[in-house]
């Protein structure tokens, strides 16, 4: 009997699960009988503050939200934006028989139905119900086959939440005292921010070496076809025996490794070339092995990154939100996965596909199996497959944009698993000849060719480095024997030098994480999205740069919190955190030992070494106490040369040479977007030697008062100097006349003519025939007239002082154009969007320079510049954009003395923004009608439809 038919004679079940979209589709999958609704994430969760912890705590557990000293016990609360979805949940509870918790089947949706289960203390029967994909016989067979709560997730889960929450909040205020405030500290951010500033100090660091070598293109006197080439390119690899250095054979510091190898300057090669020119050549031997390469496992959550960043130049956040939909939209199963185990239904049905697709000669004799590859897998699902039990080819689901191109990804990636191998050989041929002086030259060239292509006829993955050749490539070489003569038409002489170490790009630090068994893998998108956010890493193309910023959080906590955010440490506790997970250790007293260590001397022998002396874990709490070792100036420190010092200062990254108020002291502020390995002695001369400080222009002959320019943070400007007493506050308070230069002047060319002219803005150019003054003025987006409450733009700064009353009428005359003025040119042309398929271009906005294709706009971010911006980048912004939906328009609000009119469309808000909501609700929070407050709370609770739910950093 269908669940549909049993509950028709039984009674009302709710369902919960965590997103109004999942609720929307698996409503439609159950019908009548099941009402569907959705929690919006967490419905509660450790305070964001002492303010919403409960009056009856104090001291530390109001400042953590933790209780430390009572077994590490968590106070809970309910957020005030989720108050009005719990009583919503509570009020269909009462009408209902039965409770299915239907969150995700991880940690997290585990812990998200414990948390339901506290706060709604259901008296009906609750069952747990489980699914990895959203198909109408899935969510009936998990309705049908419900299982228990899990208690050992949900204590591994809350475990994992307090550490994090004892770490962020007992680190993240050292950070505030001794390098800048609002920062944080995270078990895994901080981490991640590590390797990508020790990346940056090995580029600082590096010292690039020049090497040179030959490349000759050899014929075999015959004419030649696609399978039997008449030439081949071969490159230098030996001289006498001695192999040819490569860039390889250099370390960081340009130095050779080996004594073994020759070191080819281009003096050298060029002279070799010369002694090679009537060089009778031919083949020395001719070696041919099988190759065979095996098909890649389907996805799981951090390869579907990479892979996603590599071909679609997606971030890894917006991976995540497109698969978000996808899964929730019943096309691929859940996408929070280490495993690469495909069901029995999804092998069957990617054979079948590639029988129908590519016939019986691409299907191997018995079904592929993957072994899983992350350590402590936790989540209980399959590898990220498309959805049910006949896989629905890209053209027949309908989707379309950045859904469509992922699914895709997704299904030629799950098919192609379930493929043969691809087969072939590669050949390797060893070219020889004697040069005039004697020497013994060797040339070497490779080839592929593939005999038998399956899988990689349906997918081939790509790679981080742009330069590596792909699987599918082949490289045909003349078909040749040992001993056979050859003729080289061209010996090039090629030089090369050294190149640093390449930056991460999110995929590459997606798989170093996953690599050195940091984190949860299914965290990874969150983690790079905070360190982004906090300014810690900005992006130059799909490159991770760390800013100044990082240099000194990191440097910090290396000196004084080394075990924090060392890489084993971090590797270790994520083993203890799944000991914990499987029952094999308890949460308590490992809580205990990492929070105050094991007795005083063990805290004292932490704060020593670094949390832990030969253990890893020792007393965070000793370790943060006691903060007058940190000298907060010489952790934000960094010699540049020269007697020249980088500090990180509260405003931002400065150089600066000799002591403050020095006779010889200099300082000049650094561009907070220069990559760090940018920053050069003779750059910091540069910006050293630009003017800085205050340039006095004279005295105002009218009031008498000094003139000067200065560069504030907003720009350069003019401004007076007020003289000593006169009130700066109160109702009698003076401000001095500011303006800011135009856009052609600089504060070593401004005058004190300008000054004054630009101090005497607004000007008023005339009257019109009714007597309404028009004035001329400059504003934030550039000049303008103004006239009553209607403003124009005009076209340059130069009229601000030269437009006549004329002029201004003859503008005022013309109809106003609404919307935005005439489009400006494009500042960069980037090609052809491959989603849209429109070219996208670079263009200034009245928030700054923006990406566009014409239908999707995207700003810049803080790391991007118009100069440096690829093609990738801003597809990026723009996939990134797409991903998040159309900008939600905010509804209108009802008048305010209308209690009944407010309530109807306060349930149709869902467009509206979280961050508006919340101002909202603590706005109306100390409304005195009750029927504001649960209109208002119904705003809050409508904001969140687009959430999932709330993760713990890790």
């Amino acid at each position: 009997m269908s669940p549909t038919s049993e509950t028709a004679h039984g009674g009302r079940r709710l369902v919960i699960v965590e997103s109004p979209a999942k609720a929307k589709t698996i409503k439609g999958y159950l019908g009548p009988g099941y009402v569907v609704e959705a929690s919006v994430g967490h419905i509660r969760d450790l305070p964001n503050g002492a303010a919403e912890v409960p009056e009856k705590y104090t001291g530390e557990v109001r400042r953590l939200g933790v209780d430390v000293e009572h077994d590490f016990q968590p106070i809970y609360v309910v957020n005030a934006d989720k108050r009005a979805q719990v009583k919503k949940l509570k009020d269909l509870l009462k009408d209902s028989d039965e409770l299915f918790l239907a969150t995700d089947e991880d940690r997290e949706g585990e812990a998200i139905a414990w948390h339901l289960l506290e706060v709604l203390k259901p008296k009906v029967p609750v069952h747990r119900m489980v699914f990895h994909e959203i198909t109408k016989d899935a969510i009936r067979s998990a309705v049908a086959n419900p299982r228990e709560l899990n208690q050992r997730m949900v204590d591994a889960q809350e475990t994992r939440r307090i550490l994090d929450r004892l770490y962020g909040y007992e680190v993240s205020p050292v950070l505030w005292k001794k390098v800048m405030p609002r920062l944080s500290a995270g078990r895994v951010q901080s981490v991640a921010t590590r390797l990508v500033v020790e990346r940056e100090r090995e580029r600082i660091a590096f010292r690039s070496a020049e090497y040179w070598d030959l490349t000759g293109t050899f014929g075999t006197g015959r004419a030649g076809d696609r399978s039997d080439p008449s030439t081949l390119v071969a490159r230098l690899t030996a001289v006498d025996g001695k192999r040819v250095a490569q860039g390889r054979d250099f370390d960081s510091l340009g130095q050779i490794k080996s004594a073994n190898t020759l070191h080819l300057d281009e003096a050298n090669a060029r002279a070799l070339a010369a002694a090679l020119a009537d060089t009778a050549f031919s083949v020395r031997s001719v070696e041919s092995k099988p190759y065979r390469r095996s098909p890649y496992a389907p996805f799981r959550t951090t390869t579907l990154q990479q892979e996603a960043s590599r071909k679609l130049g997606f971030g890894a956040k917006a991976t995540m939100q497109v698969a978000q939909k996808l899964y929730e939209n019943g096309f691929i199963t859940y996408m929070r996965t280490d495993s690469t185990t495909l069901s029995d239904t999804a092998v069957a049905a990617a054979r079948a596909q590639v029988t129908q697709l590519y016939g019986a000669s691409y299907l191997p004799d018995r079904p592929r199996t993957y072994a899983g590859k992350v350590k402590n897998a936790q989540e209980a699902h399959e590898a990220i497959r498309p959805s049910g039990d006949r896989f629905r080819t890209p053209a027949e689901t309908g989707l379309s944009g950045d859904q469509f191109r992922l699914y895709e990804l997704i299904w030629k990636r799950t098919v192609a698993s379930q493929m043969k191998d691809a087969v072939g050989n590669s050949v390797t041929v060893k070219i020889a000849g004697t040069a005039a002086d004697g020497r013994d030259a060797e040339f070497s060239a490779s080839g592929k060719t593939i005999t038998f292509h399956g899988f990689l006829k349906a997918y081939v993955e790509g790679a981080d480095d742009p330069n590596a050749e792909l699987d599918d490539r082949e490289r045909r070489l003349p078909q040749v024997e040992e001993g056979d003569p050859l003729s080289a038409e061209e010996i090039s002489v090629d030089g090369h030098a050294t190149k640093p170490p390449a930056r991460y790009t999110e995929a590459s630090l997606v798989k170093e994480l996953e690599e050195r068994e940091i984190g949860r893998p299914s965290t990874y998108a969150s983690i790079i999205g905070t360190i982004l956010d906090r300014g810690y890493v900005f992006k130059k193309g799909t490159a991770l740069v760390p800013s100044f910023l990082s240099f000194a959080v990191v440097n910090l906590l290396e000196k004084h919190f080394g075990r924090l955010v060392d890489y084993d440490f971090t590797a270790r506790m994520e083993d203890d955190l799944d000991r914990i997970a499987r029952g094999e250790a308890r949460a308590v007293p490992w809580l205990r030992r990492f929070y105050f260590g094991e007795g005083d001397a063990a805290g004292a022998a932490a704060a020593e070494a670094g949390n832990g002396d030969g253990d890893h874990l020792g007393g965070l709490k000793e370790l943060v106490t006691d903060l007058g070792a940190i000298d907060a100036r010489e952790v934000s420190s960094f010699p540049v040369g020269n007697g020249i010092v980088l500090r990180v200062g509260r405003y931002g990254p400065y150089v600066e040479r000799g002591e403050k108020d020095a006779e010889n002291h200099q300082r000049a502020d650094v561009p907070e977007d220069l990559a760090p390995d940018e920053l050069t002695v003779e750059l910091a001369e540069e910006l050293l030697a630009k003017p800085s400080g205050d340039f006095e222009l004279g005295v105002d002959p009218v009031t008498g008062h000094q003139i000067i320019a200065r560069d504030g943070r907003y720009g350069p400007y003019v401004t007076e100097v007020l003289p000593e007493g006169t009130p700066k506050t109160g109702k009698n308070a003076v401000k001095p006349r500011t303006a800011s230069l135009f856009k052609t002047m600089t504060l070593d060319t401004v005058t004190l003519q300008d000054a004054l002219r630009l101090m005497s803005l607004p000007r008023v150019v005339g009257k019109d025939a009714e007597g309404v003054e028009i004035t001329a003025q400059n504003g934030r987006y550039g000049p303008y007239l103004k006239k009553g409450t209607d403003s124009r733009s005009l076209t340059s700064e130069d009229q601000l002082f030269t437009i006549t009353l004329d002029e201004a009428l003859a503008i005022y005359a013309q109809p106003k154009q609404r919307g935005r003025a005439a489009a400006k040119p494009p500042l960069k042309e980037l090609g052809a969007d491959p989603v849209s398929g429109q070219p996208v271009v670079v263009k200034d906005g009245r928030f700054g320079p923006y990406v566009t294709d014409g239908e999707t706009n995207a700003t810049l971010r803080s790391g991007d510049s118009v100069e440096a911006i690829t093609p990738e980048r801003g597809f990026e912004l723009l996939a990134e954009k797409r991903a998040k939906g159309p900008a939600k328009k905010t509804a209108k609000k009802a008048p305010a003395k209308k209690a009944p009119a407010k309530k109807a469309p306060a349930k149709k808000t869902a467009a509206k923004k979280t961050a508006a909501t919340k101002t909202v609700a603590k706005k109306t929070a100390t409304a005195k009608k009750a029927p504001a407050k649960k209109a208002t709370a119904a705003k809050a609770t409508a904001a969140k439809a687009t959430a999932v739910k709330t993760t713990t950093e890790d």
